[in-house]
């Protein structure tokens, strides 16, 4: 594609960026912006050719659908043509914040390009208070998948929108390192059942909660998106059909419930590659890093604490690009809470290789 010049607005540029960003945005545009959960790349979600830019930018499929950012939940309740009272139970409880609803989508008020052709539309009010003002300001739903590459790990800072996707979009909006650093949950309410089509930063546990037996959470297998999603088509949610987050070298994940084990079975791994003379990358959690023979070891926060780990992710496997490391051998999580989600995102890294002691 055509490349040109990136605007780029710092923090303390924070008012005259938003004014600007929202004027692109309006225009046809495609803008980078923060959110709670990754950077998004941002377009007019009405504007088809915008909607183009996106994917050309990113190098996406087509028929994977984007999320559309609205700036209130009264916004977003005019993209849909009907809600049923467990969809608001969850809007109630996650709104502003890091919860997609799939939705029946009302005829024609976004680019048939954002569905990817199908009868629902997903949609979300992000918790960033930034994103809301540009959304505000730019007087349209935004459609907004994460601001990378397609297939590269989400970018958690402006730095790393600038890395993949300098020269290809309008501007990048910085605001700071995101804070919950995995994509929102996806949630798609089917007769009495919430499915969770894509794990994030709202648990299954908040999301039964919430729902106080209006419906009940049913989760798929790990995995058991990506076949249905192979089945069927166009996917409902965006990150179940297509190689995501992942690193330029090959990735393992260890995992299982003896910390001692999980740690013997990462460094034998490590060893193995290094003696093959690949540099070697470890992600871990505190308490196990120092122990560690490799190339770099990265730190991905306290083992009780897989909130950090999962803020730490993707910023860590970009470093491991950045320094060359073409094995990364990562610890895995308990996958409860927010872990689903973390794990969720080291799997599709991984490739699906999982080492389980």
């Amino acid at each position: 594609m055509t490349t040109h010049q990136t605007i780029y607005w710092p923090p303390e540029r924070e008012n005259e960026g938003v004014r600007e960003a929202a004027a692109l945005l309006a225009a046809g545009g495609v803008v980078a912006f923060p959110t709670e959960t990754v950077y998004g790349l941002g377009g007019d979600a009405r504007n088809e050719a915008a909607v183009e830019r996106i994917f050309a930018a990113k190098g996406r499929p087509s028929d994977n659908p984007l999320i559309v950012h609205a700036a209130s939940a009264e916004e977003a309740e005019a993209l849909a043509a009907e809600i049923g009272p467990a969809e608001r139970r969850l809007m109630d409880a996650f709104w502003p914040g890091p919860l997609t609803l799939v939705l029946p989508a009302r005829p024609g008020v976004v680019s048939a390009r954002v569905t990817a052709g199908l009868d629902t539309v997903a949609v979300r009010v992000p918790g960033h208070e930034l994103a809301r003002r540009l959304i505000a300001a730019a007087g349209c739903p935004i459609a907004a998948p994460s601001a990378n590459r397609s297939g590269r790990p989400s970018p958690t800072r402006a730095g790393h929108v600038l890395e993949d996707l300098n020269g290809r979009i309008d501007g990048v909006l910085d605001g700071g390192p995101t804070g919950v650093g995995v994509e929102s949950t996806v949630v798609r309410i089917v007769d009495g059942a919430a499915h969770v089509l894509r794990p994030g930063g709202v648990t299954a546990e908040q999301l039964e909660a919430a729902l106080g037996g209006e419906a009940h959470v049913a989760s798929p297998a790990p995995d058991a998106g990506d076949a249905a999603a192979a089945d069927a088509g166009a996917p409902r949610s965006p990150g179940v059909k297509y190689s995501h987050y992942a690193p330029k070298g090959v990735m393992v994940v260890v995992a299982g419930g003896d910390a001692a084990r999980v740690r013997a079975a990462a460094q034998e791994a490590a060893d193995a590659q290094r003696s093959r003379g690949l540099r070697v990358g470890v992600l871990a959690c505190d308490e196990n890093a120092p122990a560690y023979r490799a190339d770099a070891v990265l730190r991905l926060g306290p083992r009780a604490e897989p909130e950090r780990a999962a803020q730490a992710l993707y910023a860590a496997l970009r470093e491991c690009d950045e320094l060359g490391v073409g094995f990364i051998v990562a610890e895995g999580y308990p996958e409860r809470g927010i872990g689903a989600a973390l794990m969720n995102r080291m799997r599709k890294a991984a490739g699906g290789r999982i080492h389980y002691v």
